[in-house]
């Protein structure tokens, strides 16, 4: 075979990526000429473009084989030779004690299909597809991959909850912070905490600015990262979770509405979720692996459905309650998301005094509501005004806080179900609290 004619189509296929046959006339002289590692190259361009494509199978087995090109019939059903002409393809060799032509998981013609399969993977479809009905195959527990995160959020990103940062301060970050203070009390670098309160006041925010005061992963666990149809899946999320979360330890792992995973037993009718509360008790109490320097926050919009054992010492001890913004977060969160919107005249104070009991949730509704009323006026005028004072107001006015319907069911707790006094700080605010 002449080299000359080779480097000439090899620059006909560079000047012409794209012209399939080219590449395939191409490759099919170099596996005549010996050169099949050069010749895999063109093969797998076609087959990532044209997957079917049959010659470029042909030439592709060729290739990897090391023998010559085969003639163009296909295998299953080659052509039968004429008088006095060789057969297209030589018969298949014997089955040997290495390997057999029959055996599709062992080296056959000696070709180790299962080896060139991983080698070229990037370039040449595998060689046959799974079902769309037959189940991906389990990895061990080890190589299972959950998101870890670096908070850039600190609790200085946070607007008020000054009674929050305070009990986290003593809680975690004071005995992060000062080593030898916390080995001379005796204090682990471990516990859990519970955040309470109404939806949408930033719990979930809360536990990220913990983790980036500390400068620690953080690991956010919900309910659909753990509950799985089958027996015993639910339970082994459960684990492998709280083992990323100690694998990445100084970690701060965030059960986010534990009352959906930790809920009473006593009021469960499913024997499947009892036991998904018990493997969480045992997580927390690290009986397989130790806990050190895995700070558990969970958080709850009803703590009074979550299972009493999950609250006992050493488990999620410690309770604070999350409430709406005081007024001068407000003010904060008003003007946080009104930093990109065209404002003018717009009184923070004012508005934080007009927004009493709203959540910070509802505070964005809040500033979303007033530019739609500044938009609806820009367009029935044709001129584009800025958000104003009167339309945040009238938003104001508009809109109710979410938080009521909250603070209605916790009022019959705290009257009712506060025997043990752990709702004393919910009953202190519900003193206090203007109705709106």
């Amino acid at each position: 075979m002449s080299d000359a004619l080779i480097e000439s189509l090899t620059a006909a296929v560079q000047a012409r990526p794209d012209d399939l046959p080219l590449r395939l006339h191409l490759a099919e002289l170099l596996v005549a000429a010996g050169r099949g590692a050069e010749a895999i190259e063109h093969a797998a361009q076609v087959l990532t473009r044209e997957p079917g494509n049959a010659a470029a199978r042909t030439l592709m087995a060729s290739a990897l084989g090391g023998g010559p090109a085969p003639a163009p019939a296909a295998p299953s059903d080659p052509a039968p030779a004429s008088a006095g002409q060789a057969p297209a393809a030589a018969a298949p060799p014997p089955a040997t004690a290495s390997g057999s032509a029959a055996d599709p998981g062992k080296p056959a013609g000696g070709v180790d299909w299962a080896a060139l399969e991983q080698q070229f993977g990037d370039a040449v479809p595998p060689r046959f597809a799974r079902s769309g009905d037959e189940p991906e195959p389990v990895a061990g527990h080890a190589d299972r991959a959950f998101d870890v995160e670096r908070s850039t959020v600190t609790l200085a990103d946070v607007g008020g909850m000054a009674e929050v940062k305070k009990r986290l301060e003593v809680s975690f970050l004071g005995p992060l912070r000062n080593p030898k203070l916390r080995s001379l009390f005796g204090k682990s670098l471990r516990g859990g905490l519970l955040l309470y309160g109404p939806p949408g006041c930033g719990k979930t925010f809360l536990a990220r600015a913990v983790a980036g005061e500390m400068g620690a992963a953080f690991v956010s666990l919900s309910i659909t990262d753990v509950l799985n149809m089958w027996v015993g899946s639910s339970e082994r999320n459960l684990h492998d979770l709280f083992e990323s979360a100690r694998g990445h330890a100084p970690c701060v792992l965030f059960l986010d509405e534990i009352d959906a995973l930790g809920h009473k037993r006593s009021q469960l009718h499913s024997s499947a979720m009892r036991t998904v509360v018990n493997q969480l008790l045992t997580e927390l109490d690290g009986v397989q692996g130790g806990n050190d320097g895995v700070f558990v926050l969970a958080a709850t919009n009803a703590p009074w459905d979550v299972d009493a054992a999950l609250r006992r010492p050493g488990r999620l001890d410690r309770t604070v309650l999350v409430l709406p913004p005081d007024r001068p977060a407000r003010a904060s969160i008003v003007e946080f998301h009104l930093r990109d919107r065209p404002v003018a005249g717009v009184d923070l104070d004012a508005v934080a005094a007009a927004t009493d009991n709203f959540s910070g949730a509802d505070l964005a509704h809040l500033c979303e509501t007033a530019a739609e009323f500044a938009m609806r006026d820009s367009i029935a005028t044709g001129e584009i005004r800025m958000i104003n004072q009167a339309d945040m107001l009238a938003a104001a006015a508009e809109i109710r806080p979410s938080t009521d319907a909250w603070f209605s069911t916790a009022r019959n707790v705290a009257m009712f179900a506060n025997q043990n006094g752990e709702y004393d700080d919910l009953a202190a605010y519900l003193k206090k609290r203007k109705p709106r």
